[in-house]
């Protein structure tokens, strides 16, 4: 019985792991997207970065593309020790815009962890015409 108690303690996988401690390493980040007007909006969730140097949004070919990295890094000082904790990595999310959106007046502000992104796009008026009947 000696040999269990000296036995190693069960590892789970990182993956495993990291799910129940709820450490995620997910490549993709909240949007949410709605018309405002002539305008589609994009709000994406991104706390903690710095927008001049860590995003990059462009759009081409009809597709926004907004392209980051994180880079967290935590220190805890105490009378009973250090502990430094980090996280980085990059990210990239692509969303298809409508038909007529315009990429020359594209704007983006970040303000308090919230990147809005600004998209022209042309007003829908009615999807119907109506076809005159002519005697024949």
């Amino acid at each position: 019985m000696a040999s269990l108690a000296r036995r190693e303690r069960f590892e789970l996988p990182d993956q495993v792991r990291k799910f129940f401690e709820g450490d995620w390493e997910v490549p993709a980040f909240p949007v949410e997207e709605y018309q405002d007007g002539s305008s589609m909006v994009i709000r994406a969730e991104l706390p903690n970065i710095n927008p001049e140097q860590d995003l990059d949004v462009t759009v081409s070919d009809g597709v926004l593309h907004i392209k980051g990295e994180r880079k967290e890094q935590t220190e805890h000082k105490g009378r009973h020790g250090y502990r430094s904790e980090f996280r980085y990595g990059s990210f990239t999310r692509e969303i298809a815009l409508p038909s007529g959106a315009s990429q020359d007046n594209v704007t983006a502000t970040y303000n308090d962890g919230v990147l809005e992104i600004r998209v022209p796009v042309p007003e829908v008026g009615p999807t119907s015409t109506k076809v005159p009947i002519s005697r024949g």
